[in-house]
């Protein structure tokens, strides 16, 4: 059972926050690209975009879901790399959830009005993706390394 649920946890991390690491990525462009062209293309590209970053982020709740049940099957739950991961999926979460997501949809909404992003929005969401990010690399390594892990892996 310990493998499905690693396969499932793995997959899940593939599948959930790659397409949201990539998307949140590419949004600061689409928007830049939006305030600047007078054709409704490129703020539908925004809005996909985002709609993309939203849908994920929802089936990104997956992936801790699968890796409490897979580290209570390995019996890892209070290890120190496990709980640091914890720590930082919920910075990444927070990140998305608190700041990318709203920014995007503000960002959308000024668009659709034919306003500037203004305010440095499009650097802003770059930052915050580029922390998003960087938080998901890191537990990543994590995972992969595992500091002081027993499992034998």
């Amino acid at each position: 059972m310990t493998k499905i649920l690693l396969s499932l946890h793995v997959l899940a991390a593939v599948l959930a926050v790659g397409p949201v690491a990539v998307a949140a990525s590419m949004f600061p462009r689409t928007l830049r690209l939006t305030s600047g062209s007078p054709d409704g293309a490129t703020l539908a590209s925004s809005r996909t975009v985002h709609r993309i970053c939203r849908v994920y982020a929802g089936v990104g709740v997956a992936v801790p879901l699968f890796g409490f049940a897979t580290a209570s099957s390995l019996g890892v739950l209070g290890s120190a790399w496990l709980i640091a991961s914890i720590v930082l999926t919920t910075a990444a979460a927070g990140v998305l959830a608190l700041g990318i997501l709203p920014a995007q949809e503000a960002a959308l909404d000024r668009a659709e009005q034919g306003e500037a992003p203004g305010g440095g929005l499009p650097r802003r969401l770059a930052l915050l993706t580029g922390v998003f990010n960087l938080l998901w690399a890191t537990v990543t390594v994590l995972m992969i390394v595992r500091p002081g892990s027993t499992t034998g892996a």
